[in-house]
């Protein structure tokens, strides 16, 4: 098994092939049978994983083992501390809440290569550096977080991919794992496996709200993937309350019931006849045209109570 890390230089695609003549991996790195580890943008900078364990590389891909990635940002502008503290909870990306991530704002800049393009800023405007760290691998996530909370990306580069660190690698440079990474990437992977076990993959109509905390103004059964299901202990607890979720339970009575589980009747006052069936109702049939004139089998109940409905 081979097992590189490479330091993916700005303006590289994170694969072998491109029909565009953009650069690639294989402009780095020519060992063949090789794949990359998940993906890093065209524009951001940083670590890659390669590796031809399919078994490994697939631990590492899937959200669900929680792998996590550090990266550090340049933004513009210096983020208050409201604005850090919203990205620690999750921000929300309209298609969805990002999980909670290490957020700190770094008290100066990294020491870092000359990026092949120099970054454009604004003079007028300063930049600040934030090392964010995440487990989730929504498109372009880190740079849409920033935007959210109002400091725009600049530049991005991946220091880190669980404890495999960028260290000395210049853009371009790769070099092979040891044997004690590998062992050490390998049993962690397998630590990750054993706790996502019973992991169960969220359905789409649930509520999902960083730190288990709804919005106040969110809209009921908004679904944004990714974050932690509302209510919690809450929910729980409703559920084994008599009538709270009658709705759910799927029958017709809990359906109309008034809060408390049971059945709540007409108001009083009700028009005499009043439980003639109605047509498109499940299980009713339309009664006849005559019905409510004096037959037998629809005498009016007493007055100011429920109709005579058996």
């Amino acid at each position: 098994m081979r097992y590189i890390l490479l330091n993916k230089p700005y303006e590289v695609l994170t694969q072998f092939t491109d029909e565009t003549g953009r650069k690639t991996l294989k402009d780095f790195v020519s060992i063949p049978n090789i794949y990359p580890v998940g993906r890093l943008d065209y524009d951001s900078e940083g670590l890659v994983l390669l590796t031809d364990d399919k078994q490994l590389q697939h631990r590492l891909s899937e959200p669900r083992f929680k792998v996590p990635k550090t990266y550090w940002v340049q933004v513009e502008g210096i983020p208050t501390p409201e604005a850090l503290e919203n990205l620690r909870r999750g921000v929300d990306l309209k298609t969805g809440f990002t999980t909670p991530a290490e957020v700190a704002l770094l008290p100066e800049a990294p020491e870092l290569w000359e990026r092949s393009k120099p970054v454009r800023f604004r003079a007028n405007i300063p930049t600040s550096w934030v090392q964010i760290r995440i487990s989730q691998g929504m498109n372009r996530q880190v740079r849409k977080m920033t935007a959210a909370v109002g400091y725009p990306t600049l530049r991005l580069v991946r220091a880190s991919i669980a404890d495999l660190q960028v260290d000395q690698l210049q853009p371009g440079e790769w070099r092979e794992l040891t044997k004690i990474e590998v062992q050490a990437l390998t049993e962690d992977m397998a630590a990750q496996t054993a706790a996502a076990g019973t992991f169960k993959t969220p359905s789409k109509g649930s509520e999902y709200w960083p730190g288990g905390v709804r919005p106040a103004d969110a809209k009921p059964a908004q679904n944004s993937a990714g974050g932690y299901k509302w209510g919690g202990f809450g929910a729980q607890n409703e559920a084994k309350t008599p009538g709270a979720n009658a709705r759910s339970t799927g029958s017709r009575g809990g359906a109309r019931s008034g809060g408390n589980g049971t059945f709540s009747p007409k108001p009083t006052g009700s028009k005499t006849g009043s439980n003639r069936a109605t047509p498109g109702k499940t299980g009713s049939k339309p009664g006849p045209k005559s019905a409510g004139r004096g037959t037998t089998s629809r005498k009016p109940g007493p007055a100011g109570g429920r109709s005579g409905r058996s």
